[in-house]
């Protein structure tokens, strides 16, 4: 396991913390696809109910590591056919993108704690959480843009549905910079916090309580809210009705009107 990523689990939640504070959590090949990976994983591991995402040291992510995207282009220029360039960097592209859509695909809400910078390909990174937290500190960018790019992994096609459309146009067309504050202000994030370690705190206590829930029912909440996101009403309510036929009735349910009649903290299997 990579010393860029660390993971630790511990009552059901698991916490992924990006551990590369030299490079102000840059994002290099290594680290890009062990994220992803790390997603796999979890939501394999029934012991993890709820995960919370963070960086070590002054920032969150500052996006991809330069030297990434230079070994990128002498990979593709190794080839003499502009087709198969072209061929292999949207393979590449589409790589990347799938790393982060593990957190999306990843059965286990995901909480984003975020400091610091948050640049590029930070904001990919948490546009695919569930939940978003940040630092008054907190300075975000869409920088794609100032690099002659068009943002490519996600932030994109997510942030549309989370802050409205003009917002998420002036940002990624401008590069400007924006606060925690403005964050909240504009549906970005939950909360803004004083400082790192309230942070910290308050979202520990967020993740404890959906760790206390029925796991089947939060998983089956996940999905119902990604794929209403991209469906019609009429298709969300259909695939509900479909998935409560096979899920409603379970032991958790069961667990759930016991604690109720006797008065006691429901426990749930994993």
């Amino acid at each position: 396991m990579s010393d860029s990523l660390l993971i630790n689990i511990e009552y059901s939640i698991a916490e992924i913390e990006i551990n590369r504070p030299d490079q102000a959590n840059a994002l290099d090949e290594e680290l890009w696809f062990r994220i992803g990976e790390c997603f796999s994983e979890i939501d394999e591991n029934d012991s993890v109910r709820v995960c919370i995402l963070s960086g070590a040291g002054k920032n969150f992510c500052s996006g991809i590591d330069l030297n990434f995207l230079q070994n990128l282009l002498q990979e593709i220029s190794s080839y003499d056919c502009e087709g198969r360039k072209s061929e292999y960097l949207r393979r590449k592209l589409l790589k990347m993108q799938v790393a982060f859509t593990q957190i999306e695909r990843c059965r286990k809400p995901v909480i984003s704690a975020i400091h610091g910078s948050c640049i590029g390909g930070g904001v990919d990174l948490i546009s695919a959480c569930d939940i978003r937290n940040c630092t008054k500190n907190t300075i975000f960018q869409i920088k794609e843009i100032d690099l002659g790019i068009t943002a490519d992994v996600g932030t994109l096609q997510r942030l549309p549905h989370l802050m409205p459309q003009g917002v998420v146009r002036e940002l990624a067309y401008t590069g400007r910079k924006f606060s925690g504050e403005e964050a909240q202000d504009l549906g970005l994030v939950n909360n803004c916090y004083d400082d790192k370690k309230t942070m910290m705190t308050e979202v520990r206590k967020t993740a404890e309580q959906i760790a206390s829930k029925s796991p089947l029912a939060i998983r089956g909440v996940k999905e119902m809210l990604l794929y209403s996101r991209d469906h019609s009403v009429s298709s969300g309510l259909n695939y509900v009705a479909t998935w409560n036929s096979a899920m409603l009735l379970s032991s958790d349910l069961e667990e759930s009107k016991m604690a109720m009649l006797q008065k006691r903290t429901p426990e749930y299997k994993d």
